[in-house]
């Protein structure tokens, strides 16, 4: 029978990152770059002997104080005697001490994994959204731009992507499809984990590959994904002078819509007696909180707009945008890139 052996100081620290600066206050001895910590238990017949290197390396055996040696049952799944029981009990209590005293939540296992994610957060404010219950150390980075996804970490068995057996942490993201198939052919890069393996790859996150050479690859994928929406967005000359709101400024605020991001293009369009686009503006803000209500128009939030051109009230006519195939504009409507390419 197969003995399964049991990493209990894994599974405890697991999404965890140990606070150096905690440790000595807590009763660790520091000696070079390891820290040592040692705690008698069960009245005085086993120790917790426990280390935690430089590099967030965390060890632990117990010792079975009667005879100075370490005590290995507790590590054996089958071993669940109450007298095992109760040893390993003990032992997990010091280890979540530990933790919770000298330690800080995570949301991923390996520390290449969380830097990583430190990254993304510093340059583009994302942070990882665990999206299902039954996959919990699966985390989704959103281009707040637009929701597209352009990375994804994962904690998966090693043996579904390797040959190797294990747990392991791996990046997916989107590329130039013509750029993976070079990728693949290095060491630490494999085809898309649940993704498409047409434009998105699986990246190790195991220091198999420097941070800096995934960094790049992560700018390229939120790059990729990074496409402005278009709108046409309407505005009704009796209850707002749209005509002259732009006279002596070049920033206004809209209300709001759900589906408009920061960097979109909005298309200012008058309803008659104009019926034609005036104004393209640029997003420069959304989510903005704001009460207002009237018997014409209730709003709750609006989004700060930047005056990027005007138009001759008879170039952009309805008429024109009809052949185009907009039907009607009775709200904000996303246009398509071969209608953004006839607003110039």
């Amino acid at each position: 029978m197969e003995v399964v052996e049991l990493d209990i100081e894994k599974e405890i620290f697991k999404r965890s990152k140990v606070n150096f600066n905690k440790l000595e206050k807590y009763g660790f001895k520091k000696d070079k770059d390891e820290y040592t910590y040692e705690k008698n238990f069960l009245n005085n017949t086993f120790k917790a002997y426990i280390t935690i290197n430089s590099n967030e390396i965390l060890k632990g055996k117990v010792i079975d104080l009667m005879i100075d040696e370490e005590y290995p049952n507790i590590r054996v799944e089958a071993q669940n005697g109450p007298f095992v029981n109760k040893v390993r009990s003990s032992y997990k209590k010091i280890l979540n001490d530990i933790k919770e005293n000298c330690f800080e939540e995570s949301p991923f296992i390996s520390n290449q994994a969380n830097r990583i994610t430190e990254y993304i957060y510093n340059k583009y404010k994302s942070k990882p959204e665990f999206l299902w219950e039954k996959f919990k150390g699966y985390g989704v980075f959103r281009n707040a731009n637009n929701d597209k996804w352009y990375a994804m970490i994962m904690n998966i068995e090693l043996s579904k992507i390797d040959k190797r057996n294990g747990e392991a942490e791996i990046l997916n993201i989107k590329l130039n499809e013509d750029k993976i198939p070079t990728l693949l052919k290095q060491k630490g890069y494999y085809p898309a984990y649940h993704m498409n393996k047409k434009d998105w790859i699986s990246i190790i996150l195991d220091d198999t590959l420097k941070d800096n050479d995934i960094i790049k690859l992560v700018d390229e994928s939120y790059n990729l994904i990074n496409d402005k929406e278009t709108w046409i967005i309407p505005a009704n000359p009796k209850y707002f002078d749209i005509i002259n709101c732009f006279n002596d400024k070049d920033e206004i605020i809209w209300k709001q819509s759900n589906n408009i991001h920061e960097n979109d293009i909005a298309y200012i369009y008058a309803a008659a007696p104009y019926s034609s686009i005036i104004y393209k503006c640029k997003v420069l803000e959304v989510n903005i909180p704001y009460e207002y209500d009237d018997k014409h128009i209730s709003m709750y939030k609006v989004m700060k707009l930047k005056l990027v051109k005007k138009y001759d009230p008879e170039k952009y006519i309805f008429s024109f945008l009809k052949r185009l195939g907009i039907k009607a504009i009775r709200g904000p409507i996303k246009i398509s890139k071969s209608i953004t390419k006839e607003l110039k």
